[in-house]
């Protein structure tokens, strides 16, 4: 859209203050920041947001419009409910840049204009691609912008007889057809989600083909309209952060006039998922916002503050204060370490989705903000269910693995991992900043665990398995050989037992009638055998000290 068509935009209350001459350059996209400098979330055409908070003095406006222009941006908008009227420091800088400005009347929300903009750029987008799938014209005028994936997935079916879905990189459904009929159950999303990052991480062109007992289905990537094309290295990002199409049949043998139509229709899917991330905005930036403020030490009211004004916006509807729980999420590839918080921030948005919400939108509750190495997402809960004296509700690290990580491992397979940490829930600001840290904590639990997916809570902070996985491994692995390699010598050497003896001897507190039992042994064979793991390892297996030390020796082997 045209910035002149903007400005005439009589709900938007805009007022323009500098840059006439240029009403006619192109908005491409929206994004709001406070940041110093926020060019590296820029890729151009953006109508950029600002609520001033990066002001400190006249002279920061200079830098701030001239790292805007370099990133290719369209206009600027600054809001004027923080300061009133917008400084003249910075009218002057964008007019020495040609950087038309824009003034927000401080009645009017940032999530107004973003929307707006959106809505309006993706119809845009939509109608480009009217030349690619001339013969199903229906799909222009019935596809994103009136009604979701789901529609062009209709006319899929009605038009060409196929049955398709649309699914996240962890492999949660966000569209089918009526045509398709059931849901495709989620052990056949997960398995297809993971064949499409494999194949996307060799460096195979899709469509990919993969077999799932006797159907057979092609994977088309769903890739972002609005995102330049991406370096080598970064391929594997964008592999994780992807949605893809399913269909159900063989396109090696279609001809290219029907390839194109699928392609043509992750296009206008892509459409779909651009407005749902713009859309994501003001969540990422109420999170951001919390997270400074939590990271520089701010007054608990300062916070407070801010919780308040986030809880309406990702609890609608909801009563009183909710309860908060924060899960911090990495993304580490071999051998480098380079920041890779955009592609955390992603898939933990996807991660924290409710699977049995199903459609695009279910993690509207969700916000994630990310640092140069990290994500942070900030989950609320209605304080009814913090405060539930059943089974602990919420965020749980294990159900969060179990979702997402056969697919997740496919796409890391080879030389990175995600490792995810889970807080417990709080009930105040107070509490927040001992959640991220908790959160930061039990990230690092996980980190030192085996698996390209990994994920740790709150719960394990507080017992002796914290300690376990920061051991040296030096350390390790001679504590464990002293105490444990004549037992394995002499199982290995008599077809002996004594290594499970010893782990179901220390399973049942040392009892001797309820080990034996368990084992299935008279008592005097299990004294017998303890008598010669004492003997063996000169340990005493009475003695608290000592069964402590085999305790942990096992544990870390």
């Amino acid at each position: 859209m045209r910035l002149r068509a903007l400005l005439e935009t009589d709900a938007l209350g805009l007022r323009l203050l500098g840059g006439r001459d240029e009403l006619d350059r192109t908005v491409q996209g929206v994004m709001t920041t406070d940041l110093r400098d926020p060019s590296r979330y820029l890729s151009g055409g953006e109508l950029v947001l600002t609520g001033l908070a990066w002001r400190r003095n006249a002279g920061d406006s200079e830098p701030f419009v001239r790292l805007l222009v370099q990133a290719g941006v369209t206009a600027l908008a600054a809001g004027e409910a923080e300061l009133g009227d917008v400084p003249e420091d910075l009218v002057a800088a964008c007019a020495r840049h040609r950087l038309p400005l824009l003034a927000v009347h401080e009645s009017v929300a940032f999530a107004t204009i973003t929307e707006h903009v959106v809505r309006q750029v993706s119809g845009e987008r939509a109608g480009d691609l009217a030349a690619v799938v001339d013969r199903h014209r229906r799909m222009m005028t019935s596809g994103p912008a009136g009604g979701g994936p789901d529609v062009v997935l209709d006319l899929l079916g009605s038009d060409l007889d196929l049955r398709a879905w649309v699914l996240s990189p962890t492999g949660r459904l966000m569209a089918g057809s009526k045509t398709a009929g059931a849901a495709l159950p989620a052990e056949v999303c997960a398995r297809l989600a993971g064949e499409h990052l494999t194949a996307t991480r060799s460096g195979r062109r899709g469509p990919h083909r993969v077999v799932l007992g006797a159907t057979t289905y092609s994977l088309f990537p769903v890739r972002s309209t609005g995102r330049p094309p991406q370096p080598v290295r970064d391929a594997r990002e964008s592999a994780l952060s992807d949605w893809l199409l399913a269909v159900e049949a063989d396109a090696g043998d279609w001809a290219e006039e029907r390839l194109d139509l699928l392609h043509g229709v992750t296009q206008l899917i892509a459409v779909e998922r651009d407005r749902r991330d713009a859309a994501r905005t003001v969540r990422r930036r109420l999170a951001q916002e919390v997270l400074e403020l939590v990271q520089t030490g701010a007054a608990p009211g300062e916070i407070a503050a801010r919780l308040r004004v986030a809880a309406p916006v990702l609890l609608p509807g909801l009563g009183a204060a909710p309860h908060w729980q924060v899960v911090v999420a990495r993304v580490d590839w071999d051998g480098e370490e380079t920041g890779t918080g955009p592609v955390a921030q992603a898939l933990l948005e996807e991660i924290l989705a409710d699977p049995a919400a199903g459609g695009p939108d279910p993690s509207d509750r969700i916000a994630v903000a990310h640092t140069g190495e990290e994500a942070i997402a900030l989950v609320p809960l209605p304080a009814v269910t913090a405060e539930h004296d059943g089974p602990e509700t919420g965020v749980l690290a294990d159900a969060l693995l179990e979702s997402v990580r056969d697919p997740l491992t496919a796409g890391l397979d080879g030389d990175g991992r995600l490792t995810l940490g889970v807080s417990a829930a709080v009930h105040s600001a107070e509490g927040l900043r001992g959640a991220l840290e908790e959160a930061r904590h039990a990230r690092r639990v996980a980190a030192a665990r085996p698996g390209r997916v990994c994920a740790a809570g709150h719960q394990e902070l507080a017992s002796h398995v914290l300690l376990l996985p920061f051991v040296p491994d030096d350390v390790r692995r001679a504590f464990t050989a002293r105490l444990l390699d004549p037992l394995r010598d002499y199982d290995r050497r008599h077809r002996a037992e004594l290594i499970p003896t010893l782990e179901a001897f220390l399973d049942c507190d040392g009892s001797w009638t309820r080990c034996a039992t368990r084992l299935h042994l008279h008592v005097n064979t299990l004294r017998y055998r303890v008598g010669r793991i004492e003997q063996l390892t000169g340990r005493d297996l009475s003695r608290l000290e000592d069964k402590l030390d085999f305790f942990l020796a096992l544990r870390m082997s």
